[in-house]
């Protein structure tokens, strides 16, 4: 049986990649944090779902998990790596808490390039002309290439992770490890409660206020109407077996509008955005 690791399994994207590749046949080994999720997933998803207990930032819990994964395979190279798990950090840039910047790159990049360093070996082991190595999907975002007002370290990381996945793919060419990157628009996750529950009161005195209520309400209204995770699952696993897959695949609930961002002039999106939002200059 084909064997895939996913972090960040218990909800959200992680958990829909884990559910479509179930049902595709895959033996899924599912990163958590709590023991609940992990027997909430085991009653929903069956035997062929396994919980690996590990924080991305953790080292030792990874590669501990990496051995305990190379127990499971045996003789079999694992076929794939679904680096998932993350964080959203908001707020603007000049009123943020240096160490919230510091949470978010710590396990949005590092975590990634921890565990990948854990798995990758598994991925290339006993490789054979009937086999393939297996490959690495890095879900990133379309905030990966396009940056927004207030999520300024969420971009950061996830523009880091884009730049972090083309130097291994390029490096990984040598072990026959393909790297490919899967961009999320809006998805309907739990990420979306989390935001109402951010506290912009702690930004009422700074020229944001205004603007930054008129983002959450707007992240909120389109965020609850994105994609399903299993939409994003399948995405990923047809990255993982398609025999010639794309470097980088966006999946997004408005993709015209994702190209018009992406197409226009660059200053032309600054007033387009900032007028939105409130963020034109006062005269």
């Amino acid at each position: 049986m084909k064997t895939v690791v996913v972090t960040g399994a218990s909800t959200g994207i992680g958990w829909g990649c884990a559910k479509v590749l179930v049902e595709k046949g895959f033996r899924v080994l599912g990163s958590v944090r709590k023991e609940v999720d992990a027997e909430r997933l085991r009653n929903e998803f069956g035997g062929k779902f396994t919980p690996l207990f590990f924080d991305v930032t953790d080292e030792a819990a990874v590669r501990q998990s990496a051995s305990a994964t190379a127990s499971v395979l045996g003789n079999e190279p694992l076929f794939g790596l679904v680096n998932n798990a993350g964080i959203a950090v908001a707020g603007p840039l000049l009123y943020l808490d240096v160490d919230e910047l510091r949470r978010q790159l710590e396990v949005n990049v590092t975590g990634q390039f921890i565990v990948t360093q854990a798995f990758a070996p598994l991925l290339a082991e006993h490789v054979s002309k009937q086999n393939r190595a297996g490959r690495i999907v890095m879900i990133s975002s379309v905030g990966g290439k396009n940056a927004s007002p207030f999520v300024g370290p969420y971009n950061a990381s996830k523009f880091a992770l884009e730049g972090l996945s083309e130097s291994l793919r390029r490096e990984l060419m040598l072990l026959g490890i393909d790297v490919i990157v899967v961009a999320p628009g809006a998805v309907a996750t739990p990420i979306w409660d989390k935001a109402e529950q951010v506290d912009v009161s702690r930004y009422a005195n700074t020229p944001y206020a205004t603007s930054l209520n008129a983002v959450r309400d707007y992240m909120l209204a389109n965020g609850r109407k994105g994609l399903k995770p299993e939409r994003l699952g399948l995405a990923v696993w047809h990255a993982l077996t398609t025999p010639k897959p794309k470097t980088r695949y966006v999946v997004t609930p408005d993709a015209f509008q994702n190209f018009l961002v992406n197409t226009l002039p660059k200053r032309m999106v600054d007033r387009m955005i900032a007028g939105r939002l409130g963020l034109l200059p006062r005269r």
